[in-house]
């Protein structure tokens, strides 16, 4: 790797900025491919995958630096899937069997099987406006989008159930998290008191301002001492709001042992140069992901 990259890697790391003083991610580094992974997952190491990615490892150049994964902002298709291809390498995944999701700010879920691998990247995709998916199937790596919205993920050891969410305000508001859990329980006979989540890397409350029909919205699906610990009136219609709290309520909601919730530590907002944020860049960036596949 060139001297002038690795330095400039080496500070953007030694700059990240972690929220409460804690470190609730893991940064990971593979063949020069940087991810993160939580810790509440590492004690099923054996038979389950996953990862979320960052900014570094990758080829897209200028705004789009570098480890771009969506095919969607204008960078060079072949350029996106050699990034692709270095984090599957990195995490131990192959990338032509990812499937992807197809982002609406919805809550509808999809339940996947080694039929739908490679939908998305390597071929035509009939997974349309879905924001979370499901699998029981080993070798079916999935695989959801983010550049400050909020990415979730769930294990259900004992069942073998992995997925993840795209939890964006409205998915938030739409209890996603929740739903999610439900159709674990439903469709694999998950036991909701088995199942781990976390809440990933997205933009942080003191970063997030919100209209007031967004907290209107908000207010008819949280009880109001919990709008008092997710929200701040900045006045004038303005307000601060916590989607990591929104989305923690919504796993306990569902059912969640607060112990296998983990929370991120990590804004994107305020590592703009080591995670994409829309806000930060003003809609000038590259797409990350979140990955999550059972293992064989």
């Amino acid at each position: 790797m060139d001297q002038h990259k690795t330095e400039n890697i080496d500070q953007i790391i030694n700059q990240i900025k972690r929220k409460n003083g804690t470190s609730s991610t893991i940064l990971c580094e593979t063949e020069g491919v940087y991810y993160l992974r939580f810790p509440i997952f590492e004690e099923y190491q054996n038979e389950l995958l996953h990862g979320f990615s960052t900014r570094l490892g990758g080829v897209s150049k200028a705004h789009l630096y570098s480890m771009n994964l969506s095919f969607s902002r204008g960078d060079d298709p072949e350029n996106v899937m050699e990034n692709h291809r270095r984090l599957g390498r990195a995490i131990g995944y192959d990338h032509r069997r990812l499937v992807f999701s197809d982002q609406v700010h919805k809550t509808a879920i999809r339940n996947c099987t080694a039929e739908d691998c490679g939908k998305g990247i390597i071929r035509k995709s009939d997974i349309l406006e879905t924001d979370g998916l499901l699998t029981n199937e080993p070798n079916v790596p999935l695989m959801t989008f983010y550049a400050d919205c909020v990415p979730l993920f769930f294990y259900e050891p004992q069942k073998k159930v992995a997925g993840l969410a795209h939890s964006g305000w409205k998915g938030t508001c739409g209890e996603i998290g929740k739903k999610m859990v439900e159709r674990m329980v439903s469709d694999y006979g998950c036991d909701r008191g088995e199942i781990r989540c976390a809440i990933g890397p997205s933009i942080c409350m003191d970063c997030y301002e919100v209209s007031a029909d967004v907290i209107e919205a908000f207010s008819k699906v949280y009880s109001d001492k919990e709008m008092d610990t997710m929200t701040l009136d900045k006045g004038q219609g303005k307000y601060q709001l916590d989607l990591w709290k929104a989305c923690e309520y919504n796993f306990l909601h569902a059912g969640i042992k607060k112990e296998h919730i983990a929370v991120t530590d990590l804004c994107t907002c305020c590592n703009p140069d080591f995670l994409f944020s829309h806000r930060a860049s003003h809609g000038k960036r590259g797409n990350l992901s979140a990955v999550i596949m059972l293992k064989e």
